[in-house]
């Protein structure tokens, strides 16, 4: 069943708001340098990891075979993407409330590109599953 068009849309919008206030919170940021190469490397790890673990629970879910180790591994960077960000937020020499904004997108962008790439797959398939069906009802 393709997603509708207001789930589609909410979950790009949650994607860009997320990464987009990520961002600009660390252009704004009084740190240096390599600590915001430090958290724009979590944020990006995060989304990757995010996605590929999403693409490997669903292809179990559908048969297609994944390995254990990349659906170990998978999982494992997930993890590592959230414990890196606490403890670089926990050491960071932030207010509380630049923490949990952090903290905030951070999540909202890990959440939202797996919304992203759920919508994206399952549109697909529902495109090539009424081109199937059309096509028969065209024979």
């Amino acid at each position: 069943m393709k997603p509708s068009n207001a789930f589609i849309g909410a979950s790009w919008a949650a994607l860009l708001i997320g990464v987009v206030s990520y961002i600009v919170g660390l252009w704004n940021a009084d740190m240096y340098l390599n600590e915001k190469g430090y958290y724009f490397t979590v944020l990006m790890y995060g989304l990757f990891s995010a996605v590929s673990l999403q693409k490997a629970v669903r292809d179990q879910l559908e048969g297609i075979p994944v390995t254990n180790l990349y659906y170990g591994i998978s999982w494992f960077s997930v993890g590592l993407s959230i414990v890196l960000l606490v403890v670089g937020l926990w050491n960071a020499t932030l207010l509380r409330s630049e923490k949990g904004f952090y903290a905030m997108a951070f999540i909202l962008s890990i959440f939202a590109a797996v919304a992203v790439q759920k919508n994206t797959r399952d549109s697909r398939r529902a495109d090539k599953s009424e081109r199937s069906f059309m096509g028969k009802i065209n024979e």
